[in-house]
Parts: structure tokens; C-alpha cells; sequence
């Protein structure tokens, strides 16, 4: 809203300093200073009437050190998260941009189904919280919102330039309309050197005005996926929020360069319009993450609950697909991946090892994998660290697909 207000008094009163809010940078930086202190200042006073109302976690007795001292730490403190990432962007951000009301939509409604979740566990004492099929109905549902919106909103496009463009003179062909924009499911292909694909081209039997029937049911699993991955992921003190903010900043990156028309050119990857005003919204998140880890590093003074998590998990989801980069995902999100995969693992084998022995066995100590290594008697923070340390490996992995085809 601040954008609006600012431009129309550089343009009518020529107010000194007024356009400095036209810059994307500028306004990037603010948001993420202004989510920083949302979550830093705020969250002392959200985790004080948490605190006053009883808010607290219920600790089921796993064995694992340090964990019964957790028991009454404050949660639903996702609602820090989702503050710290609203304001900013309301105030900095285009708000009639397509790509931001989307990201509004998700972060609402992600975080309605996961304090909807922590509020029958806490308050009506139910450990099992929100049905998984309920909680399934709303990210399908979320993803229905997110599919069509992507699929049939007509700001929603790629913009090519016939060959010959190059970074020096690309502005120029802006200028004189010398592009195409083209409606299509195009995606990237991480490490290809001709890096697109079309998904209407994995159905060939089907005309091209029914690829929705392959678009949204992908978009659907992608949001479901990367939710529940973060969602499991945060488990221990630091881990989920630490993730996120090194995916969100990436994904900050990719969003700014896809949407800048020279670096685009340059790199020689899709121009996306409108979606640079995308590094307004990951700033909010960054900074929403980084701020909450004031008061969630170990030892936690406040747990996200799946408010933060499910929250977290869909936004990432649905930042990726918007700037078609999905495929990098199990990449961006390895570490959401192979806790996700270490549960899969784990309870297939028990099964399977139960109908043929009949007796049920074990992969790891404990599933998600962190637990594993708590078991393992391995301090948390260092467990924190070192999946950080990884989650960073593969964030700079990502970003060098930008040059290794």
C-alpha cells in the first residue's frame, strides 16, 4: 500500500525521497527489516500471552533427551511467522499483482488449517489434532485455488524474444513490443542444456486446452508434499524456521532474476513477468524465519506448531511452482524430502517385516530422521547445524543450475 501512496506523491507533489519506493531493492530491504522486528519485538509479547492462556505443547514421553523439559513451551507461535510475513508485504508490495495475492491467499489459508490443527490439540486436549482427511481437503483445496489460478489467469504468461536479443538490447525490444508472450505450462529442467518442458507434452493424446487434467493434480501434490515435509521437519529446536529461510532466500533470488528482463536474458532462462516483485514477499518470509529463530533457536522459548509449518511448507510450494521451478524442489527441499522419505521407510518396512516375520523391524532408531540421531545421543543443536550445513550445500547447488546446463 506504502508503493501507492508513495508514487502518487512523487508524481503529484514531487515529495523528496517519495521515489525511492519505485526501487524493488529498497523496498525488499524494508520488508525484511520490517518482519525482522515484527518477529523480534511482537514475539515477545506473543509468546508472554501464549504463555498467560496456557498455550502449551503436549509431549508424548519418546525417550529422547531433553525432551520431557520441553513440556508447557509455548506454541502456535506460526502466528509470529504469518504476522511478520502479511505486513511487510501489504505495505511494500504491489498488492494487485497476481503472484502477491496468491501468496496471500496461501499464507491465510496454510496457516487457518494449521491453527486449526494446534487449537484442537491444545485447547480441546485432542492429541491427534485435525483429522488427516480434513487437513488433506484444505491443501487439495488450496491447490485447486493455486492450479486454475496459475493455469487459467491471463497475467500469468512467459515472455519470449525472437533470437538474436541479447542482454545489451533487450530493453530495447520491451520498448518497441518486440516479444511474444505465450500461455503455456512451461517448467525448468534443472541441468539440460534445452531446460524446458511442456507438460501438455507429456500428454499428447490430449488437446492442449486439457492439460489443466495433468497441471492441477501436480500442483495439488506439490503444495500437499512440500506442507507436510515441513511439517514433520519440525521436530527440534530451530531445524523447520533455519530450512525455511535458506529455501525462501533462493527462492528470492530465482524470483528476482526471472523477473528482471537483462538478467533473464542473460542467464538465459524464462522471463516471467511480474514475478520480481516476488522478492518483496521472500523478504517478508526470510525475515519472518530469521526473526522467529530469536526465540525458537535451542533452547525454544516458542514452537511454530503446525500454524508455522504447514504455513511455511505451502508458501515454498507455491513460490516454486509460480516461477516454474517445482523441479528443483526435491533439491531446494532435501532436507523436507529425506525426513519425509524417512518415515515412508521406516513404517514400509516395519509392515513388511511384520507380515513376513511377524514381527516388526526397524530402518532407523526413530523416524523422522532427526530423531534418529537424537537417539543416537547426538546433541540437538549440533543435529540442527548439520542439517543446516547441508540444507546450505544443496541451496548453492540450486543456484549453480542457473550456469551448469
Amino acid at each position: 500500500m506504502l508503493y501507492y501512496l508513495f508514487k502518487f506523491l512523487d508524481e503529484q507533489f514531487d515529495l523528496i525521497g517519495a521515489g525511492l519506493f519505485q526501487y524493488l531493492s529498497f523496498r525488499a530491504l524494508l520488508s525484511a527489516m520490517l518482519s525482522l522486528l515484527i518477529a523480534i519485538v511482537f514475539g515477545r509479547k506473543i509468546i508472554d500471552f501464549l504463555q498467560k492462556k496456557q498455550i502449551g505443547e503436549t509431549i508424548r514421553d519418546l525417550g529422547l533427551e531433553g525432551q520431557m523439559s520441553k513440556k508447557g513451551t509455548p506454541t502456535m507461535g506460526g502466528v509470529m511467522i504469518i504476522a511478520a510475513i502479511l505486513v511487510p508485504t501489504l505495505l511494500f508490495a504491489r498488492i494487485y499483482n497476481v503472484y502477491i495475492v496468491l501468496l496471500l491467499i496461501t499464507t491465510v489459508w496454510a496457516g487457518m488449517i494449521g491453527f486449526v490443527d494446534d487449537y484442537i490439540k491444545v485447547f480441546l486436549k485432542n492429541k491427534e489434532g485435525l483429522q488427516g482427511r480434513f487437513k488433506i481437503i484444505g491443501q487439495i483445496t488450496l491447490g485447486l485455488i493455486v492450479g486454475c489460478t496459475l493455469y487459467f489467469h491471463e497475467a500469468v504468461l512467459v515472455r519470449q524474444f525472437p533470437d538474436g536479443i541479447t542482454a545489451a538490447n533487450v530493453v530495447e525490444a520491451v520498448k518497441n513490443l518486440n516479444y511474444t508472450d505465450i500461455k503455456a505450462t512451461i517448467t525448468t529442467i534443472p541441468f539440460l542444456k534445452d531446460n524446458e518442458l511442456d507438460y501438455q507434452s507429456l500428454i499428447p493424446f490430449l488437446s492442449k486446452e486439457y492439460t489443466y487434467l495433468l497441471y492441477i493434480p501436480l500442483v495439488i501434490f506439490v503444495i500437499t508434499a512440500v506442507s507436510n515435509g515441513a511439517n514433520l521437519t519440525d521436530g527440534i529446536d530451530g531445524l523447520a524456521a533455519g530450512a525455511s529461510a535458506i529455501i525462501g532466500l533462493v527462492l528470492g533470488i530465482f524470483a528476482y532474476l526471472s523477473g528482471n528482463v537483462v538478467f533473464s536474458n542473460y542467464l538465459n532462462i524464462m522471463y516471467i513477468p511480474y514475478t520480481g516483485e516476488l522478492l518483496i514477499f521472500c523478504a517478508a518470509f526470510v525475515g519472518a524465519c530469521v526473526g522467529f529463530l530469536w526465540y525458537n533457536s535451542y533452547p525454544a522459548q516458542v514452537f511454530m506448531g503446525d500454524t508455522g509449518s504447514l504455513t511455511l511448507g505451502a508458501i515454498i510450494a507455491v513460490l516454486a511452482l509460480i516461477i516454474r521451478k517445482e523441479l528443483l524442489l526435491p533439491i531446494l527441499c532435501g532436507i523436507f524430502v529425506v525426513e519425509n522419505l524417512s518415515v515412508i521407510i521406516q513404517v514400509s518396512y516395519f509392515k513388511y517385516t511384520k507380515r513376513k516375520y511377524g514381527e516388526g523391524r526397524r530402518i532407523f532408531l526413530m523416524s523422522p530422521l532427526h530423531h534418529h540421531f537424537q537417539k543416537k545421543q547426538i546433541p540437538e543443536p549440533k543435529i540442527v547445524t548439520r542439517f543446516l550445513i547441508v540444507g546450505i550445500l544443496l541451496a548453492i547447488f540450486c543456484l549453480v543450475t542457473l550456469k551448469i546446463r
